[in-house]
């Protein structure tokens, strides 16, 4: 049985990466899918592709970092569908650099996406979903938020607060209002995010790192699993990651 189709799902980052792979993942196997980003051309393009292969898809601009953008999301999505079943949080900057280089500006910037970003999808969405009954609350972590390694201490403190986010909704919606909270944290993906690290001391070794580096759909088929149960199971805390990634 398919608890997939006919599901309207919200994915926040979803005009590259792990959240385009998950959108047409998601779409073939039934769902309609609100894809947003603050890439217009990549949601487009995106849409567009799911579209043409049958499925559903709508899209709208919207940097989620802004409180009000994230509101009108979901109430685009509302006027559309009547309902959402599940919200994918999966924005997020991976900008690794050394403490010594202080890169305030990009920590900044992972603050607001990695963290206010999914805190404003969650605060727009659970009113519906309590008035509902149910829904999926699902965060994109990452490893780093179970590791920390040289070079990406803020970034690893955003996804440990990903972490906590998920688990403190676990134990006050998901209990009390039967919305399932759960954070998929991926290792290292094959996103082309080692393209926008600054820090010269760190981008040196990425090289190797991506070696190893999954292809999104991995990550895509995970999240789709996820999505894939009833209203009272709920897998909570998964990894997908390399075979051969030490950390």
């Amino acid at each position: 049985m398919s608890y997939i189709k006919d599901k309207v799902i919200v994915i926040i980052g979803a005009s590259s990466g792990i959240g385009k792979a998950t959108a047409i993942h998601l779409a073939k196997n039934g769902a309609s899918v609100v894809l947003a980003s603050i890439d217009e051309d990549g949601l487009k393009n995106v849409a567009e592709c799911i579209n043409q292969e049958g499925g559903i898809a709508h899209y709208k601009l919207a940097d989620v970092t802004v409180n009000e953008e994230v509101q009108s999301l979901v109430d685009f999505t509302l006027d559309r569908f009547g309902r959402i079943d599940t919200l994918i949080n999966c924005a997020g900057l991976m900008l690794f650099s050394m403490w010594d280089n202080a890169h305030v500006e990009e920590w900044e910037k992972m603050i607001n996406l990695n963290i206010k970003g999914s805190l404003y999808g969650i605060a727009a969405v659970l009113p519906h979903m309590k008035k509902q009954g149910n829904g999926q609350i699902i965060n994109v972590g990452s490893i780093a938020g179970h590791a920390v390694g040289e070079g990406h201490g803020v970034y690893s403190a955003t996804k440990y607060a990903m972490r906590a986010i998920t688990e403190s909704l676990r134990k006050e919606v998901s209990v009390k209002h039967n919305i399932q909270a759960v954070l998929v944290s991926p290792g290292v993906i094959a996103t082309n995010w080692q393209d926008r690290v600054t820090d010269k001391d760190v981008k040196a070794v990425l090289g190797e790192l991506n070696k190893v580096a999954i292809d999104v759909e991995y990550v895509a088929e995970t999240i789709g699993f996820v999505v894939n149960k009833p209203n009272n199971v709920m897998i909570n805390d998964v990894i997908v990651a390399p075979t051969t990634q030490e950390w």
